[in-house]
């Protein structure tokens, strides 16, 4: 199926007037940070999830709650703890009152990852068991409990976030549990600018008053729009190419990628590429993407998917860096 019918690219310029909207509803809380909006924009609707990385205080909660009132979404957060257990994120039995034959039943209690919008918030605080637990549901989009499974509501997105500075007591996820999300987002300092405007407003009577721009249901129409959207060959080739240069083993991966990394990036990355380049594409406007798109995407889907070794480090070279270097061969 691709974007043939005059109903499709009408969505289109909606969507890319609603990006514009949502935008700006987002910018009366949020001062700055552009470009993480659009990228947790572009997972949502390519049905992904999101890890952001930034230090305490740049308003990661404050940024996710207002894209969840301005989207009309239910939004839980998570705050992970050593003692945080997955029935605390899942949802529990509980023994109800005496039922009518005078016996007590259990009843299923809905834990807080049956929300659309979920902020699982310093996920890397919580042991590996815990974290399997949110990971699963991610996965699945459903959660199992005494023998039945309950369906999570649609749409469901996930944003973990973890702190880059304190890493004592924590427990990094592992890479194969990295891969699960989609992007890894950067969240940033302001600049100067951005940071007067925020202490103006925040330390004053202001109080934004939010617009909703999209319902639940107009979020899932164009998650299944973002899969109609038609892909040309060459583009699909340069995002398979890319993530699989990332690979030392691989024939085609060149000096530095052999020298520097040791495990490069899966199928999964390619397919992210591609999903997040439609969406990119979409959004703003354009029913088709192009190899802009992709590159544009190449950080935030691959730096959480390459593990550097011991000689990047020892030179101080991170996967970004890496991702720039591969980026601009490619190019050439």
């Amino acid at each position: 199926m691709e974007l043939r019918s005059a109903r499709d690219l009408d969505a289109v310029q909606q969507l890319k007037q609603a990006h514009q909207a949502i935008t700006g509803e987002i910018g009366k809380v949020i001062i700055g940070q552009h470009q993480v909006i659009d990228e947790m924009l572009i997972s949502l609707l390519s049905r992904g999830h999101s890890l952001l990385v930034g230090v305490p205080g740049l308003a990661k909660t404050l940024l996710i709650s207002t894209l969840a009132r301005v989207l009309d979404l239910q939004f839980k957060r998570i705050q992970f703890t050593p003692d945080l257990m997955p029935s605390d994120i899942t949802g529990t039995e509980v023994i109800e009152g005496e039922t009518g034959g005078g016996r007590k039943a259990f009843k299923y209690v809905k834990g807080p990852i049956f929300a659309n919008i979920v902020l699982a918030d310093e996920i890397n605080r919580t042991p590996p068991k815990t974290q399997s637990a949110l990971l699963q549901a991610m996965q699945e989009h459903e959660v199992s409990a005494a023998g039945v499974t309950y369906k999570l509501d649609e749409p469901f997105f996930v944003l973990a976030t973890q702190n880059p500075i304190e890493q004592e007591g924590t427990y990094p996820l592992p890479e194969a549990q990295l891969d699960r999300f989609m992007f890894n987002l950067w969240v940033d300092y302001p600049s100067e600018a951005e940071e007067v405007e925020i202490v103006t407003t925040t330390t004053s009577a202001y109080h934004a008053d939010l617009k909703v721009i999209l319902k639940a249901a107009d979020i899932i129409a164009l998650q299944d729009l973002v899969r109609r959207v038609p892909v040309a060959e060459n583009v699909i080739s340069y995002a398979v190419q890319l993530a699989r240069k990332t690979r030392p083993g691989h024939d085609s991966a060149p000096k530095f990628i052999k020298e520097w990394i040791t495990w490069g990036a899966g199928p999964r990355a390619s397919q992210y590429l591609i999903l997040g380049a439609k969406t990119r594409a979409i959004l703003d406007g354009r029913p088709t993407p192009d190899i802009a798109d992709v590159r544009a995407l190449a950080k935030p889907v691959l730096r959480h998917r390459l593990v550097a070794n011991f000689n990047a480090e020892a030179e101080g070279v991170t996967t970004s860096q890496i991702i720039d270097r591969l980026i601009a061969e490619q190019e050439g």
